[in-house]
């Protein structure tokens, strides 16, 4: 049985969506950072950055949460991973390029709006951070201008991996509707009934 560390909220986000696409039995721990828990002996032991998610599934500990995700598709559902050399490319290029060049900037504003108080705020850091956003909006809008999913014409991890990237933006109200093909692909996304199961998860 896997045992995901984290929260739906967090980035172990991602991860319960990918669990709730490869229809894996898992159990949900979370992790009370305000008691820092997470530095415990024992939580370091799973993860020794002291960070969410942590992935333990028998004799397998990961951290990262790209890392679980491709673990999980691997284990569970290859079809995630890409049917051809090509679309197997496309889901590492997509993936990594959210995480690498598109998360930051966005986690940098999304920290400021969400997190410090509003007097306290970094204005500068903000707009900084949200003027990187455009041009990285417009390579998506491009691509999914081509093609129906990113990594070619059926969903895939790059889908997955890229949209939990994005979808932080809804929190700080960035605004998505001039981009109508990835608005139009976020919607689609949102239908899928293991991304439901994941929204369901953030009610709770």
């Amino acid at each position: 049985m896997i045992t995901l560390y984290g929260s739906a909220r967090s980035s172990a986000g991602r991860c319960f969506w990918c669990l709730e696409e490869v229809k894996a039995p898992y159990n949900a721990v979370e992790v009370n950072f305000r008691t820092k828990e997470h530095k415990s002996d024992l939580f370091l032991k799973i993860n020794p950055n002291g960070k969410i998610p942590a992935m333990v599934d028998d004799d397998v500990t990961l951290f990262e949460s790209m890392a679980i995700n491709f673990y999980l598709a691997e284990k569970y559902k290859k079809d995630l991973l890409g049917t051809t050399l090509q679309e197997k490319g496309y889901v590492y290029q997509w993936s990594i390029w959210a995480i690498a060049e598109v998360q930051p900037p966005i986690i940098g504003a999304f920290i400021q709006k969400v997190f410090v108080p509003e007097d306290k705020r970094d204005l500068g850091l903000i707009e900084k951070s949200l003027a990187q956003v455009p041009a990285f909006l417009k390579i998506l809008e491009d691509r999914l201008g081509e093609s129906k999913y990113l990594a070619g014409n059926e969903f895939t991890l790059a889908d997955l991996n890229t949209a939990s990237v994005v979808s932080i933006l809804n929190h700080i109200q960035y605004d998505l509707s001039s981009y109508k093909n990835l608005s139009n692909w976020l919607t689609v996304l949102s239908e899928r009934e293991g991304f439901r199961k994941y929204a369901a998860l953030l009610q709770k």
